[in-house]
């Protein structure tokens, strides 16, 4: 039951057109908790702009600094960077303070918003709908284009199978070797 409540309050919130902007965090973001999460940005005074039937969906799991093993951080300029794409979503002018210009102009060199695949997007409540009401990100943001190389894949792997056969060889070296070894201090006993 306490569950079903939750659901209904978040449709809620979502059917009242007070959610603005929803942002996904990736894990280890958070020293007690090591699981990601999402952020909800509300909005009620968006009622009535051309906001109003929209959500700005936000991709942040692939924007971090790695701390140690266990622990990431947003940099100042990663979160003027994403708090910038919200400005941007609801036509104010980006804030250049903490070096977030060049993540900026690479993203959004138009200088206004714009769907950027694996970043963000723009959803309307019935895109919202048609999904299920889902409120993840990544639903709806997709992921970024791969970059075009020039990989052959069947010369790297011809590459990679040779030296597995080559690792292989020295495996049984090392094995024989060890037997060896083992034979020799159990006669010595």
């Amino acid at each position: 039951m306490k569950g079903s409540l939750k659901a209904i309050a978040f449709f809620g919130l979502i059917q009242d057109r007070a959610v603005d902007v929803i942002v996904a965090v990736g894990p280890n973001m958070f020293y007690t908790v090591t699981l990601p999460c999402t952020l909800w940005f509300l909005d009620r005074g968006k009622k009535g702009t051309d906001r109003q039937d929209k959500v700005l969906f936000l991709d942040a799991r692939h924007i971090y600094n790695q701390i140690d093993r266990a622990h990431r951080e947003f940099a100042p300029e990663q979160i003027e960077f994403l708090a910038n794409i919200a400005r941007l979503y609801r036509g104010a002018k980006p804030e250049k303070q903490h070096g977030s210009a060049e993540m900026m102009t690479k993203n959004f060199p138009e200088k206004k918003y714009a769907d950027v695949p694996g970043l963000c997007k723009v959803a309307t409540i019935k895109e919202i709908e048609a999904q299920g009401w889902s409120l993840n990100p990544g639903r709806y943001v997709g992921v970024a284009e791969g970059k075009a190389d020039d990989f052959d894949f069947k010369a790297r792997l011809e590459e990679q199978n040779e030296e597995l056969e080559t690792l292989n060889a020295e495996a049984r070296e090392l094995e024989e070797r060890i037997a060896e070894n083992v034979a020799k201090l159990l006669e010595a006993e």
